[in-house]
């Protein structure tokens, strides 16, 4: 089959298009021929080093979206043919996946795959975030860094949806326009304007319930100071770079805060989780209070590419790489 491999770490350019073997799938594993292949900063991290491969070569990727070609001999609730898509399983970018049963949702005949592809991770990261990490009720005010981005326009859609007030922060004019297309009651643009004394003119000087914040380094401690006492600041990104160490006893000082950096892997722990979660999104979407847009479809020898507009953070629009 063909694949991406990784054989050292890197920029774009280790991204290596080539032939290699499928593994042969376990007792309670699912081999997926991959329609559509999601494109996601987590990726970059494993690519660049930041969270580091367990082994060389390695073929990264963690979701996409295909149908069941083969099962393992103990698997149960899956047949050849079904119409599935995978999250939290590396090996994603080729042509065929071997997939723990355990990470593999069925796909609703509605969703198309590479609707699939570009938003299971995000979504379920999103699900995480407004309904577990900090639960968004009606009468909350949100603050949403990079809104106009594939998480970030899911949250602020399912924020709003929820009945909270959501404020965006995005790097562009462009990038405005779509996250106040996508849920956002107030857009900041944090190029030409203070982010932190526009949240407080936003709020009369309250404070926000929570922040997302993917950015890092670049948003940090000024999404602190955004926060109302005893708001919650969820940290689930690095894009600009890592948040440098901090004294804890800085959350007291700005207001007896919370802090946290969730993970999906460890929310996807429990089989009943992965599916309660997807069939949350998946209803999400299908009611239309969720929408997914269109992604950019570039294919699978084109990985590094899709990198590179990921990286730029140039891209509106999500990816995905087709097989």
């Amino acid at each position: 089959m063909k694949a991406i491999l990784v054989h050292s770490v890197g920029g774009p350019e280790v991204l290596q298009y080539q032939e290699t073997e499928l593994v042969e799938p376990g007792p309670l594993e699912v081999v997926v021929r991959n329609h559509a292949i999601g494109v996601n900063f987590t990726d970059i991290y494993s690519r660049s080093g930041i969270f580091p491969p367990g082994s060389l070569p390695f073929i990264p990727g963690k979701e996409a979206a295909g149908e069941v070609v083969a099962l393992g001999s103990a698997v149960a609730g899956f047949a050849v043919g079904d119409r599935v898509a995978f999250v939290e399983t590396p090996g994603a970018y080729a042509e065929l996946s071997v997939v723990p049963a355990h990470f593999l949702v069925h796909l609703p005949d509605s969703i198309a795959y590479d609707t699939a592809a570009a938003c299971l991770l995000k979504g379920l990261t999103a699900q995480y975030l407004v309904r577990r990490t900090f639960k968004v009720e009606a009468g909350h005010i949100v603050l949403m860094h990079a809104a106009a981005g594939g998480v970030g326009r899911i949250v602020a859609q399912w924020a709003k949806h929820l009945g909270a007030t959501v404020i965006g922060t995005v790097g562009s004019e462009a990038k405005k326009a779509v996250a106040q297309r996508h849920g956002c009651d107030h857009v900041i643009d944090y190029q030409r304007e203070d982010f932190v004394a526009r949240v407080k003119e936003i709020t009369a000087g309250q404070g926000c319930h929570v922040v997302y914040d993917s950015i890092g380094q670049a948003t940090f401690p000024g999404s602190l100071d955004c926060l109302r006492p005893f708001g919650y600041f969820v940290s689930f990104g690095l894009a600009s770079g890592k948040i440098p160490p901090f004294d804890i006893m800085l959350l007291l000082e700005k207001g007896s805060l919370f802090a946290t950096w969730p993970g999906l892997t460890m929310y996807l722990k429990d089989r009943a989780d992965v599916v309660a979660m997807s069939d949350e999104l998946f209803s999400v979407i299908l009611d239309g209070a969720v929408n997914i847009a269109p992604p950019r479809r570039l294919r699978l020898d084109e990985a590094a590419d899709a990198h590179r507009r990921l990286e730029e953070r140039s891209a509106t629009d999500s990816l995905v790489l087709i097989p």
